[in-house]
């Protein structure tokens, strides 16, 4: 058995995407998909280094807000990058899950973009979620994004 020791997670700050670039990111989140941009800045030095381990890194980033979410787009550059993005399925690889009123007019509109559903929306078939449609979407630098769209778009989630 580990040591006890006394913390508490109060809440969720914001999610975060490495992006190749900040500003086609930038165009896909505020005018694709209608989230308000907060800030933008800059990062580096010793202070990224040690809290991403990407030494040497310069860093633009945005944060933008979209249905109360804090997300963070981060253009790293001056560090190696993989030459292939990860895929939905590797381990440690997460995604971001939004709710949307129409995914068929989303998929249609993000498209633009560069972002690519993984397949066709699906039904889930049975329990606390029955009939909402599901698509895994995949962007230009590999990052994941679920929507849903639940059977009934008029409640409230």
């Amino acid at each position: 058995m580990t040591k006890q020791s006394n913390f508490q997670v109060r809440r969720a700050d914001h999610v975060g995407f490495a992006v190749a670039s900040l500003d086609e990111s930038l165009s896909f989140w505020v005018d694709g998909l209608g989230a308000r941009l907060l800030r933008t800045g800059e990062m580096g030095g010793e202070f990224l280094g040690q809290v991403t381990g990407a030494h040497g890194a310069q860093v633009r980033m945005a944060i933008v807000s979209l249905a109360d979410q804090t997300i963070e787009l981060l253009e790293y550059q001056g560090v190696d990058r993989p030459s292939a993005s990860a895929k939905p399925f590797d381990p440690g690889f997460a995604h971001l899950a939004l709710v949307v009123d129409d995914i068929d007019a989303l998929l249609l509109k993000i498209a633009a973009y560069g972002w690519k559903a993984q397949g066709t929306p699906q039904s889930i078939a049975g329990g606390a979620r029955a009939g909402t449609r599901v698509i895994y979407v995949v962007g230009p630098d590999g990052a994941t994004i679920e929507f849903m769209q639940p059977l009934a778009t008029t409640q409230n989630d």
